[in-house]
Formats: structure tokens, sequence, C-alpha cells
């Protein structure tokens, strides 16, 4: 459990710099500029997903259950998952409704990833790893809102194309996870299919 705890520092607390100490942050972005910024984070985040993932694989059986997964878990989790892909998506495609509307698609994505999994997990290190991510994309998801408020910022829809390329792009990746990534990257099959 400690490799988990130290990734989940060492990876979310990367990613609260804006959130916990922008002064800090901006700073070391001065003295480093853009590319060494950005260089130094993608190690220092990699690094920390790469013992997120180690620590959770060593955990997962660790210790006895919180709570019993209900029957109808799985595929709670499995619908859960569509706007969680969706929203993922359309992090990255500018000018959609979701964008508008939400302005930090990734983040809600996030949160709804880390709730739907503590729906169907009971075991201590599901409960550190799903819970840790989903009180950091809420908190961020707050935070990051209020700078755009501060800052004035908007983020307009440029036509429903865009929010059509998101839901099906979105829908097939989670398809696909759902139904074949899921099982061969984690081990666990959403949807037993045969």
């Amino acid at each position: 459990m400690a490799l988990l705890i130290l990734g989940l520092a060492i990876f979310l607390g990367s990613h609260s710099l804006r959130m916990l100490a922008p002064g800090w942050r901006d700073a070391r972005l001065a003295q480093l500029g853009e590319k060494g910024w950005k260089g130094a984070f993608s190690l220092l985040s990699a690094a920390g997903l790469v013992l997120v993932v180690w620590g959770y694989g060593q955990a997962r059986g660790d210790g006895a259950a919180l709570w019993a997964a209900p029957t109808w878990a799985r595929h709670a989790v499995g619908g859960l998952m569509l706007p969680s892909f969706i929203l993922l998506v359309a992090a990255y495609v500018p000018g959609t409704r979701i964008k508008s509307a939400l302005g930090h698609p990734m983040l809600a994505g996030t949160a709804l990833w880390a709730f739907a999994h503590l729906i169907a997990n009971g075991r201590p290190a599901a409960l550190v790893l799903f819970g840790a991510f989903l009180a950091w994309a809420a908190t961020d998801f707050v935070s990051a809102r209020r700078r755009d408020r501060a800052a004035g910022r908007r983020y307009r829809a440029q036509g429903l194309a865009r929010d059509v390329t998101v839901v099906v792009l979105g829908s097939a990746i989670w398809a696909a996870f759902a139904f074949w990534g899921h099982a061969w990257l984690i081990g666990v099959a959403p949807f037993r299919i045969g």
C-alpha cells in the first residue's frame, strides 16, 4: 500500500500545483521555460503513475473487503463509464457544448470514473486509489471553475458536428475498453462475452 500512496502523492500532487501552489508553479515555469517545465512535469507524472499502477497491483487483494459490492454494481459501473469516456474525449475536442457547459470535462470524467469504481470495489486499496482520485478531481474541478470565472474565461460551443464527434468517438472507445481493453489491461472483464 505504501507504493500506491507514494505514487498517488506524486501524481496527484504534481497535478495539484496550479491549485495549491500557483506562485511556486509559475516561478518554476519561468525558471525552466515551457519546454523544461513540461518535460519535468511529464517525468514526475509518469513516475507517479508507474508507482500508482505498481502499488495498486501489489495491494489490490490485501485486506478484508470494507463493503460488498451489490450484484448490479458491475453493470452500473459499465453504464457510468460511458459518459466518463465521452467527457474525457470532450476535453480534447474544442468547441463542444460539453466543454462550454463544464469547462473542464476531463476532471468531471475522472470524478465519474472514480465514483463508479468505488461502487464496485470495496477493498482498502481500491478505496485509497479511487477515493483519492475522486477527491482530487472534484476539488480541482471546483478550483478550475473558480479560476475561469476570475479570468472571465468562457468556452464557446462551435457546432453540433463537434458534439456528435465526441459522443461517437467516446462511445467507441468505451465499447472497445469495456469489452476487450479492461480485461486485457486490468484483468477484470466488465461485460463477459461468451
